[in-house]
C-alpha cells in the first residue's frame, strides 16, 4: 500500500486490485458497432499485443494481480474484458450484449466467472458490465443511452445489493459509461460533462462538486477509459491535460499507449475488468 497526500490536506492510498483482460489475438475491426469504428482501416494486430502486454506489465509493476483469459476466433472484440460483467463483493453478474456481433462472448466469460466465484447471475436485460457500470466504493454509477438497457439497473441493484445511480449517454462517441467518466477514488471521480444529459449533469455536480472535467481533447483520447487504484491512475498515453489535472490533486498518473484499440472505440478500462472479491 503506498500513501501520498496533494499540498498535504488529501491522502491518496493505493490498494492492491484483481484485474481480468483478454489477449488480443484475434483483435480486429471487422464491423463497425460504434462511432469510432471503420472496418476498412485496418489494425495492426502485432503493435495491438506489444500495447496491450505493455498496459498488463503496467498493472504488475504497480502490484497488482492480472489474470488472462484467451480470445476467441470469431470475436474480435473480447479483448475489452471490461465489457464482460460486473463483479462486487465476489458476485459475478455477467454481460447481456446489445449487439449480434458481441454476443458470442457471453459464453466464455460467464464460463470463466463460474470457474472464478460461486455466485455467478445470468442477467435478463441487456447490460454491456463495467462498459456501463461503475463502482465507486459505495455506489453503482449506471449507464444508459446506447447499449445498456435502464431495465438492468435494478436488476444489477438486486444481485449485487448496493445503490445504484442511474445516469444517461447522450454522445455517440461516448457510447459506453467507461469512456466518458473514470472513478478515481471512492470521493472522487473524473468526467466530461458532455457526453450526459443536463440531468445527469446535475446530478454529477451534486454528487461530486471536486471532480476534474476532462477536455474534450484528453476524452476523444480515451484519457477517461483509465484505471486507478486510488493513487496511480492508469491513463492514455496521448492525454497530456488530463494527465497534468490528476497530477495537480496528488494522483500519479500511470501513462501507457493503447492508441490502436480506438480505432475499435476502446482504451485502457475497456481492456480491463476489476474482479472486487
Amino acid at each position: 500500500m503506498t500513501e501520498t497526500s496533494d499540498s498535504g490536506t488529501q491522502q491518496r492510498i493505493a490498494r492492491p486490485r484483481r484485474y481480468l483482460m483478454c489477449r488480443p489475438s484475434q483483435f480486429d475491426v471487422t464491423y463497425e458497432i460504434n462511432a469510432w469504428m471503420h472496418s476498412d482501416v485496418g489494425v495492426d494486430r502485432e503493435l495491438a499485443l506489444r500495447q496491450w502486454e505493455n498496459l498488463r506489465q503496467a498493472y504488475l509493476s504497480l502490484g497488482h494481480r492480472v489474470d488472462v483469459i484467451e480470445g476467441e476466433p470469431g470475436l474480435p472484440d473480447m479483448v475489452f474484458a471490461a465489457n464482460a460483467g460486473t463483479v462486487i463483493g465476489g458476485v459475478a453478474v455477467a454481460a447481456r450484449f446489445l449487439r449480434p456481433e458481441r454476443q458470442g462472448e457471453e459464453a466464455p466469460y460467464t464460463e470463466w466467472f463460474r470457474s472464478q466465484f460461486q455466485s455467478v447471475v445470468v442477467p435478463e436485460f441487456v447490460n454491456e458490465g463495467e462498459g456501463d457500470y461503475l463502482w465507486t466504493g459505495s455506489k453503482l454509477l449506471a449507464a444508459s443511452g446506447f447499449r445498456t438497457d435502464p431495465r438492468a439497473h435494478d436488476e444489477l441493484a438486486t444481485a449485487l445489493g448496493v445503490e445504484v445511480v442511474a445516469l444517461e449517454l447522450t454522445s455517440p462517441y461516448f457510447y459506453h459509461l467507461d469512456t466518458a467518466l473514470a472513478v478515481l477514488a471512492d470521493d472522487r471521480i473524473a468526467y466530461l460533462p458532455e457526453a450526459f444529459s443536463d440531468a445527469s449533469q446535475a446530478v454529477l455536480r451534486r454528487m461530486y462538486p471536486d471532480a476534474v472535467i476532462a477536455t474534450l481533447a484528453d476524452a476523444q483520447w480515451f484519457g477517461l477509459n483509465a484505471t486507478s487504484d486510488g493513487l496511480h491512475v492508469v491513463v492514455a498515453e496521448q492525454a497530456v491535460t488530463f494527465q497534468q489535472d490528476l497530477a495537480a490533486v496528488g494522483y500519479i498518473p500511470v501513462p501507457v499507449d493503447v492508441s490502436e484499440f480506438r480505432k475499435a472505440g476502446g482504451g485502457i478500462k475497456c481492456c480491463t475488468l476489476e474482479l472486487r472479491s
